[in-house]
C-alpha cells in the first residue's frame, strides 16, 4: 500500500492511536454491528478456527486484536490452561471482561492491554497465536508478524482471519457495492462514530490478500504459510509455523 489508511485522516495522531482511539469509540455496540456487518459468516470462520486450534492441544494460546473477546472466549473449548487476549483498546477489552465473568472463564482468559507490534511475552511462548481482523490495523505490518513469529513456539500454528477482495463475476460488484456503500452507511446510522466503518471497508479493500499476504509471511520467516478464502473470497483465513 502506498498510503497509510488510518480512521481519521485529517489527524496528526499516528495510525495505531487512531484505532485504539476509534475502536474505544465503537465498543459498545460493535459486537451487534459486526454480526448484521457481516450477515452471520463471521460465525462460521471463527468455528474453522476453533477446531484447527483444537487439533494442536495447545497449553498457551495468544489471541491479537482480541476485541471483546469472541474468539478467546471460543478457545476455552481447547486443551488450554493460558489464553490471553491481546488489544490495544481498552474500551473493547472492558466489553470482553464483562462477556468473560459472565461465563465464568476469569481463571482460564486473561485480557491484557498491550500492542500487537510490542508483544509483552518473552521468545518462544504461544503454542497457538491468532489474529482476526486485527493485521491491517498494523501501523507497521512486518513489525507486527515478526513479534508474532518471535512469540510463537517452533512447530506452533500462527492463525490469520481478514477480509479480503473477491476476483470473481458477480461476487467482485457485490462486494464493491456493499462495501462502498452499504457496510457505510449501516456504521454511520447505528455508530457513535461516523468514519469508523468507513475506516474498516477503505482497509479491507485497500490490505494485502491471497498470495501477496503469503509472500510477506514467507519473508518475514513463516513456514508452511497457506491461505483458505472464505464465502466466495470475502474473507480469507491463513495459516503459518515456525521452524
Amino acid at each position: 500500500m502506498s498510503e497509510t489508511i488510518k480512521p481519521y485522516q485529517n489527524s496528526e495522531t499516528g495510525k495505531k492511536e487512531q484505532v485504539a482511539q476509534m475502536f474505544d469509540t465503537i465498543s459498545e455496540n460493535y459486537d451487534g454491528l459486526n454480526k448484521i456487518i457481516s450477515l452471520g459468516t463471521d460465525a462460521k470462520w471463527k468455528k474453522k478456527i476453533l477446531q484447527m486450534v483444537k487439533s494442536k492441544n495447545p497449553s498457551s494460546i495468544l489471541d491479537i486484536a482480541t476485541g471483546t473477546g469472541d474468539l478467546a472466549i471460543s478457545f476455552a473449548e481447547t486443551s488450554a490452561t493460558e489464553i490471553i487476549g491481546l488489544d490495544i483498546s481498552q474500551g473493547m477489552l472492558d466489553m470482553g471482561k464483562k462477556k468473560i465473568a459472565a461465563k465464568n472463564l476469569e481463571s482460564k482468559i486473561q485480557m491484557v492491554l498491550g500492542d500487537g507490534e510490542k508483544i509483552p511475552y518473552s521468545d518462544n511462548y504461544f503454542d497457538v497465536i491468532t489474529v482476526a481482523y486485527g493485521v491491517r490495523n498494523f501501523e507497521n505490518l512486518e513489525q507486527g508478524l515478526s513479534e508474532i513469529l518471535r512469540v510463537l513456539k517452533p512447530n506452533g500454528l500462527f492463525i490469520i482471519l481478514e477480509t479480503s477482495v473477491p476476483t470473481k463475476f458477480p461476487f467482485k460488484q457485490g462486494y464493491y457495492v456493499y462495501t462502498n456503500f452499504i457496510m457505510p452507511t449501516i456504521g454511520k446510522l447505528f455508530s457513535k462514530d461516523k468514519k469508523a466503518y468507513s475506516y474498516l471497508s477503505n482497509s479491507a479493500q485497500n490490505f494485502p490478500f491471497g498470495e501477496v499476504l503469503n509472500n510477506i509471511l514467507r519473508k518475514i520467516g513463516f513456514i508452511d504459510v497457506k491461505h483458505l478464502p472464505q464465502t466466495m473470497g470475502v474473507a480469507t483465513i491463513y495459516t503459518a509455523s515456525k521452524k
